[in-house]
């Protein structure tokens, strides 16, 4: 048995390639299924079964689009009502994919029909389990993405499923997750490793260390928000996901881009945050192409409509698109590509182009005495009690929107843990003609300088 890591790093996700030498199963693809069909041809295996261990909710799935291109059996729970055609299985049921045997294991609590797949070796022995959103690395998956009414039950199952797990397989079988490599699908972070067994679980994971209430009580006080795009994440793997569209958007003129700025559409500046400070088109808004960008941008934009992309080259803009596909946002509408030192061929008139300050906490350390300024915290509420600046104003990203009412006037010092979630409140702010200066640093800068004290 090989099995191949597929990492999507901009989700926190990983997807598997499972394979005897001959033919292959793929374990949660990603929507964008050229991937796994590379793995494959790396390995010169055919890809016949498709699982899914849940419906998900962070991202749009490519199982269906897998099952299509290869013909692949697709592989889903029993419990799940779908339209579309696959096989449903149930517990205990058990798939062969050449001379592989995988077996699968009702275990709720991420979902409810949640399923982590066994796979046997040859002598029908235990060899590895994929767990999906149920047992993760030093954690689990979160309960709470049903619904509150769901989440105190989930949180119950979700022990017992994971006591399931360990109590059924050996301590030498690997364990591989779906969840749990920065997506906001675990409970809590998940231990920063590459691999783990059962019996490493049994000693660190807090459902197999702790009793019942305690990891419920503390899984729930610990849940966090989670993005706003999740909403329809579920919708659209249960419909079905259309097929994936990963081509360049049509180049958009600047007369054009200046119209869909003044209409107030989504134009969205993925250069580095520190270019796009310098100079960007007056009306656009700033997400830095990086691991964070999808997560961020789904979290604010308004669903379904439409967006255009400024890259620095054709290439960073397929890459957004590949991106902005994995959670269902295809209305991308266009694109205009411009180097840092050419941004002022896409501006118009005078005044077309903006740029604001970037800043360090020695900075602000040296100057807020000097003058009246606001300092803004984008954070999320739990990190700025732990530990803040004084007077500052907490309003975590996903709120910015909705709150920048609330944001005195006058000159706005963002800041977060790293500067990339305030670089994005600093480019909306920036909008409605704010005085902006930006902290591009890191927050343990201003814990060393004295600046901070626990708020909460």
């Amino acid at each position: 048995m090989h099995i191949t890591t597929i990492e999507t790093s901009s989700l926190g996700d990983r997807s598997y390639l499972v394979d005897d030498g001959a033919v292959a199963a793929v374990i949660d693809p990603q929507r964008d299924v050229d991937r796994a069909l590379a793995a494959a041809g790396a390995r010169g295996v055919s890809i016949t079964h498709v699982f899914e261990t849940h419906i998900h909710n962070d991202y749009v799935t490519g199982g269906l689009e897998l099952s299509r291109v290869t013909g692949a059996e697709y592989v889903l729970s029993n419990m799940d009502e779908l339209s579309f055609r696959h096989r449903a299985i149930a517990d205990g049921e058990v798939v062969d994919v050449g001379s592989l045997r995988f077996r699968a294991m009702h275990t709720p609590g991420h979902t409810h029909h949640h399923f982590s797949y066994v796979v046997l070796d040859s002598g029908g022995a235990p060899a590895a389990v994929f767990t999906g959103g149920s047992m993760l690395y030093g954690t689990t998956g979160r309960t709470d993405l049903l619904g509150p009414e769901h989440t105190t039950d989930l949180s119950h199952k979700q022990f017992h499923s994971v006591r399931k797990l360990a109590d059924a397989l050996p301590e030498d079988v690997e364990v591989y997750p779906t969840h749990g490599f920065g997506s906001f699908c675990s409970s809590t972070p998940a231990a920063e490793q590459d691999s783990s067994t059962i019996g490493a679980e049994r000693r660190t994971n807090p459902a197999l260390t702790q009793d019942e209430q305690t990891y419920v009580d503390e899984l729930m006080a610990g849940l966090t928000a989670y993005p706003a795009y999740y909403a329809h994440m579920g919708v659209i793997n249960q419909e079905g996901p259309e097929p994936v569209d990963l081509r360049t958007p049509e180049p958009v003129e600047p007369a054009a881009l200046r119209r869909r700025i003044d209409a107030g559409e989504w134009v969205v500046d993925l250069r580095n945050r520190r270019a796009f400070a310098s100079g960007h088109l007056a009306g656009t808004t700033g997400f830095e192409l990086s691991n964070s960008f999808v997560t961020y941008l789904g979290w604010l934009y308004t669903w379904g409509a439409p967006i255009t992309l400024i890259g620095d080259s054709s290439d960073q803009v397929r890459d957004a698109r590949r991106d902005l596909a994995r959670i269902g946002i295809d209305n991308v509408t266009g694109a205009a590509v411009s180097e840092r030192d050419r941004l002022g061929d896409l501006a118009l008139r005078d005044g077309d182009v903006r740029s604001y300050r970037v800043a360090t906490f020695a900075d602000l350390a040296r100057e807020r005495d000097e003058r009246d300024l606001v300092v803004l915290d984008a954070r999320r509420k739990d990190e700025h009690n732990e530990s803040a600046i004084p007077g500052a104003i907490n309003i975590p990203i996903h709120e910015v929107l909705a709150r920048r009412d609330e944001v005195p006037g006058g000159e706005v010092w963002v800041h977060c843990e790293s500067g990339y979630r305030a670089s994005i409140t600093a480019s909306l702010l920036d909008r409605d003609g704010r005085t902006i200066v930006l902290i591009d640093d890191a927050f343990d800068e201003a814990e060393e300088l004295g600046l901070t004290r626990a708020s909460a």
